[in-house]
């Protein structure tokens, strides 16, 4: 820690990184994982591709467009007592934020049952064995009754304040490359409302999606690095996607990763809408954590009656300090307070390393824009990486606020009414640093870091649904769904293994569900597993990146160009020049296809005859003087001519043979 007279923040910031050993992904190591006690979990969710929502008779998969709805509900949340006489923290957090809870609902996605107005129809059969299939291969023992309960869900995403979910199987695994990982359950529910925004106290969901029905299969803590959890989720997704029951595409399948660090507690980083992004937010997740203790060791070695310890504070609006920073003077003239903020013995605290790119003070100012529901920009502190205010305003903020050489200092404009709720949050979370690591769920972004979302719910947010009934499942039923299952994922990554096609178009093979289209193109067309692989984990990914299809493209059209391939006599590698045509316009016959890219059936012959008189072509020009590029030049006239009527290799032995 950095007390001297000329202290600096970045300083700061870089030395407490330092301190708690943080490296950057690309240079950690199992020891570094070790040193701190990475640990983690998961909770995937998989939307499953039924016809109907699970609790009522709409239809499920009808999305709303924009702005495109029939009525709008609007609810307030209320904390209750509960049997106990106690009332949930997640609740009783967002009662203070005072959140106004808009829904859209259009009359083809919802009806009563998703506002609560009308009680549960009995669950949707198609999904209930789904869901025991996808049980079944999890390696999952089924429960003897489907058992419905009530989930708490206190954000507002279900108008009930709750999701009705059954457990299906518990006590499975699913295999990584150097682990058994154990599974905890596996459960059916429904899925939530899509979140459209959340602006000050205003939320404001969409309905569609609300009722489909989803499954949860939920890890130990059995991950040890960044990388397992990655691979663990991959397992997962491909094993519901390997079923062809479940739903694709953008929201179809979510996870939650629960992290923790020796010492430290569960966060949970809600809703990773890429498997991509989970190496980089479980490491800058479980290094927060490590901060964070060091932090609370920090704390309590300079402040010893932490119980006394509190925040000061004083409105410094119409005072006479001179604010130079524009959001300051905006604030003033839009009549909102603008409170300067005593933190003692927090000096080098709020300047303390967390994620990369961000510091403690983060740790505040997230937690008061969702509580005290305060936008951007709305807080400066003594401590800004990146000083917001002039030295001399900051310091005559310090001397109003009497604040001692140890102390830190924030100012924050907010509404008046929001004032209060701001404070309280600020020295709340203040507080919250002399116990360590706060259980809470986190908001993921892209570049691998999280915000605070809500405080983590409590281990009682369960109890029975009296409105439904158990669900007995017998033994005859559950060896007939057995009979139904296709092969584990374990097996079908050891064939492509076995194969020999190359590892990086695995993920897009199995998350697409396209292992049987290749064993069919391998064992039926006979051809070779490497370019049946790198052709679709390759080119038909980098098509689907690149180019739109007018309808749903079936992928089993490839099969159908290849045979067209084979049967003509012409060399496969002209599909890769065929399949942007067949994917922009499936319809379009093969005969067509080979039209619009100008290929010319030429036999072989003709293509090497040309190669004399472009060896002499070459050696007049003299491009260069090395072999290998009299090749490479040759190879390059003759490639448009030679696709589709001479393989590749026979084309490239020619050119060298004949020098």
């Amino acid at each position: 820690m950095i007390k001297d007279k000329g202290f600096n923040p970045t300083e700061n910031y870089n030395k407490t990184k330092e301190i708690i050993g943080y490296v950057p992904i690309r240079q950690a190591t199992q020891k570094d994982y070790d040193r701190i006690g990475f640990m983690s979990g998961l909770e995937v969710h998989q939307q499953l591709l039924t016809k109907r929502k699970l609790f009522c008779n709409c239809p499920a998969g009808i999305y709303q467009k924009d702005d495109e709805y029939d009525a709008e509900v609007i609810r307030h949340m209320r904390p209750t007592l509960s049997e106990l006489g106690e009332y949930d923290g997640t609740a009783l957090m967002e009662f203070k934020t005072r959140k106004k809870i808009v829904y859209h609902i259009s009359n083809d996605s919802a009806c009563t049952y998703d506002i609560d107005d009308t009680p549960p129809f009995p669950i949707d059969r198609e999904a209930l064995e789904i869901a025991i299939k996808i049980s079944l291969l999890s390696k999952l023992n089924i429960v003897g009754e489907v058992h419905i309960t009530r989930k708490q869900y206190l954000d507002g995403s279900i108008p009930t304040g709750f999701q009705r979910t059954g457990i299906i199987g518990i006590e499975g695994e699913i295999y990584i490359s150097n682990k058994k990982v154990r599974l905890i359950q596996l459960s059916l529910e429904e899925d939530s409302c899509r979140e459209v925004s959340d602006i000050g106290h205003t939320r404001v969901y969409r309905a569609d999606r609300l009722g489909m029905p989803l499954i949860e299969t939920v890890t130990y803590p059995d991950f040890v690095n960044p990388q397992e959890v990655k691979e663990g989720c991959d397992y997962i997704r491909f094993l519901n996607r390997s079923t062809g029951l479940v739903r694709t595409g953008i929201g179809a399948g979510r996870q939650d990763v629960n992290v923790s660090c020796r010492g430290g507690s569960r966060v949970e980083i809600k809703g990773v809408a890429h498997t991509k992004w989970i190496p980089k937010l479980t490491h800058n997740e479980v290094f927060r954590q490590w901060a964070l203790l060091n932090i609370r060791e920090l704390l309590n070695e300079k402040i010893k009656n932490k119980k006394k310890w509190k925040i000061s504070h004083k409105l410094i609006t119409g005072k006479s300090i001179p604010f130079s920073y524009k959001p300051l003077k905006k604030a003033k003239s839009n009549g909102y307070d603008i409170v300067a903020v005593n933190l003692p013995g927090f000096k080098g605290i709020l300047s303390h390393f967390t994620q990369p790119g961000k510091s403690f003070i983060d740790e505040i100012g997230d937690r008061m824009k969702v509580i005290a529901c305060l936008q951007e920009p709305f807080l400066v502190t003594s401590e800004d990486i990146k000083p917001k205010m002039k030295k001399k305003e900051m310091k005559a903020v310090s001397d109003f606020l009497k604040a001692g050489k140890d102390d830190a200092v924030l100012v924050f404009m907010a509404p008046k009414d929001d004032v209060k709720t701001a404070l309280e949050t600020i020295e709340e979370r203040c507080r919250m640093a002399f116990e360590g690591v706060p259980e809470e769920t986190r908001k993921s972004f892209e570049d691998g870091t999280t915000v605070f979302e809500r405080v983590l719910p409590g281990a009682d947010r369960m109890y029975p649904d009296t409105d439904s009934a158990p669900i007995p499942l017998e033994d005859e039923y559950i060896e007939k769904l057995k009979k139904d299952l296709p092969e584990d994922v374990i097996q079908r990554y050891r064939q492509l293994k076995k194969w020999g096609i190359p590892e990086d178009t695995y993920t897009y093979i199995l998350s697409k569900n396209l292992f049987t289209l290749t064993r069919k193109i391998i064992k039926e067309l006979k051809i070779n597993p490497v370019f049946v692989g790198t052709f679709l984990g390759h080119r038909l990914k980098f098509v689907e990146g690149h180019f739109k299809h007018v309808t749903e493209f079936n992928y089993n059209i490839i099969y159908a160009m290849f045979k067209y391939l084979l049967d003509n006599k012409i060399e496969l590698e002209l599909a890769r020049f065929m399949l942007p045509v067949v994917y922009e316009f499936p319809k379009m016959d093969f005969d067509s296809v080979l039209e619009s890219i100008k290929f010319k059936k030429i036999h072989k012959d003709e293509i090497l005859s040309r190669i004399p008189f472009l060896r002499k072509k070459f050696a007049e020009v003299r491009i260069s003087d090395k072999p290998e590029n009299e090749v490479k030049w040759i190879m390059g006239q003759l490639y448009k001519t030679a696709v589709g009527n001479i393989k590749p290799s026979e084309l490239n032995k020619a050119v060298e043979s004949t020098k």
